[in-house]
């Protein structure tokens, strides 16, 4: 059970629209869990809309890279919630497969050496970042070689504000969505 008690349909009209701008069309589900106990306070969902749907909806990371981003913060907080979303949708969207998606959570470490360099690079940045909050000069300079600046700068927001949605979540005590992918096993 939730700490916060998530909204339930029928929805004020101001917020139905709200929600319907978080979820993608014709999705047959309806709006995350988290979606509707954010809209406890509609002041701070809108507020975070904004550069949510943005790092979605309009990054310059490829697809793939950003859902192997999301996949590892996720997987690196413990925040099954967000990691089943993701899996369940947009990283399959994006090309990731079950076994990719399984390695995000560093249970198969043997799995990490299919990886492209670039992907490899992601991953040790994520792990550094979840680490100690700084990236040494090496797992820079792997970035660099693969991402331009607009794209690193993007990388560092999309980590922190995944590991800030994983401690909400988390905070909450979110129960996994029942379509989503079920967190791995270790």
């Amino acid at each position: 059970m939730p700490r916060i008690e998530p909204l339930h349909p029928p929805y004020p009209a101001s917020v139905e629209h709200a929600l319907r701008r978080w979820m993608p069309p014709d999705v047959p589900h309806e709006p995350l869990t988290l979606f509707r106990v954010l809209h406890r306070n509609p002041e701070l969902a809108s507020r975070m809309f904004a550069l949510g749907a943005g790092l979605l909806g309009h990054g310059l990371l490829p697809a793939a890279d950003r859902e192997i981003v999301i996949a590892r913060v996720t997987a690196r907080t413990g925040c099954a919630y967000e990691w089943g979303v993701h899996a369940a949708t947009l990283a399959r969207q994006a090309g990731l497969s079950p076994e990719q998606l399984r390695a995000t959570t560093g249970i198969d470490p043997g799995t990490a050496t299919s990886w492209l360099p670039r992907h490899r690079a992601l991953l040790d940045a994520v792990d550094e970042l979840h680490e100690t909050a700084q990236l040494s000069q090496s797992v820079w300079d792997a970035l660099r070689i693969h991402y331009e600046e607009a794209q690193l700068l993007e990388l560092l927001v999309l980590t922190g504000w995944y590991r800030t949605i994983s401690y909400l979540a988390n905070g909450l005590l979110l129960e996994e969505e029942p379509w989503g992918a079920g967190f791995p096993a270790g």
